[in-house]
Order: structure tokens, then C-alpha cells, then sequence
């Protein structure tokens, strides 16, 4: 698009199907070098990201090319194509449905960025639904208990 620009910076957040713990620490990298990868083809970068053993988080500088839902939809389909190739377990790997998107200015990329490299500092205290829920609340995003990922689906 000539004569588009934008910086819009968002944060990610998603998580694996019925969450459950199955981005082993073994393979994370490889994971998270996969999605960057992603991220890129999409013409999109990744300045941080970290997958937890069951939710993920990125912090991305999107493309005003692609819709954040339509680059969360080949994000997850990609990755989780790449992660079902490898074996690394007997059940197939899934992402959950859904993802929070929450926008940040430039000047709070840094704290974003630290609060994403701390994430398995950051959950010995509060668990993802617990994390997940006072992001929507702080940025007053309206939800629907029932809605929220749930470890049953």
C-alpha cells in the first residue's frame, strides 16, 4: 500500500487447546524461532515472544496489510502444522480458539517486552486465566466468564 504508514504494536495473547501443558521447555525455541518466522513472512515483526507450556506470548509491530485476526488465524494455523510435524508428542496439538490483542504506544514497548521475557517468573505467582482476566480488565475489555479459555474444551 503506497503511502500507508503505521506503527501499531500489539500485544498477543493465546493458548493451547483445553490449555494444557504441551510447548515442553525442550522445544520452545524452536517453537519460537518458528513463529518468528511466521511473523515475518507476514511482513509483521517480532520484538519479544514466549511460550509458556500452555499459552503463548507475542509482541508484534503489525502490517497495516493484514487484519490482527486474520494474522492470529495464520500464526496458529502455521505453528501449529510445524509443531504436529515434529512428533514431539502423542496427541495432536492444537491452538485454543480465540486471543487477546491489546495495543501499546512506543514509549511502553519496553515494559511490555520485560513483562514477556518474565513470563515463568511472572506465573509462580498467578495462573494464565488469572493474568489473562486482569488484562481484560485493565483495558476494559467487556467478556463473558463462559468465553474465557477454558481447560475443558
Amino acid at each position: 500500500m503506497a503511502n500507508t504508514y503505521s506503527q501499531l504494536y500489539l500485544h498477543l495473547i493465546f493458548a493451547v487447546e483445553g490449555r494444557r501443558s504441551l510447548l515442553l521447555k525442550p522445544h520452545r525455541a524452536e517453537v519460537e524461532k518458528y513463529m518468528v518466522g511466521i511473523t515475518n513472512s507476514l511482513n509483521c515483526r517480532c520484538m519479544q515472544i514466549f511460550c509458556m507450556p500452555d499459552h503463548c506470548h507475542l509482541l508484534i509491530s503489525i502490517h497495516p496489510d493484514i487484519s490482527t485476526s486474520r494474522f492470529v488465524q495464520q500464526l496458529k494455523a502455521s505453528s501449529s502444522a510445524f509443531i504436529n510435524k515434529q512428533e514431539w508428542q502423542k496427541r495432536k496439538f492444537n491452538w485454543q480458539s480465540g486471543f487477546g490483542a491489546f495495543s501499546y504506544s512506543k514509549s511502553q514497548v519496553p515494559q511490555v517486552v520485560r513483562h514477556i521475557q518474565n513470563q515463568e517468573e511472572h506465573h509462580k505467582k498467578p495462573d494464565f486465566i488469572e493474568e489473562y482476566k486482569a488484562f481484560l480488565d485493565k483495558y476494559e475489555v467487556s467478556y463473558d466468564e463462559k468465553y474465557i479459555f477454558s481447560s475443558n474444551s
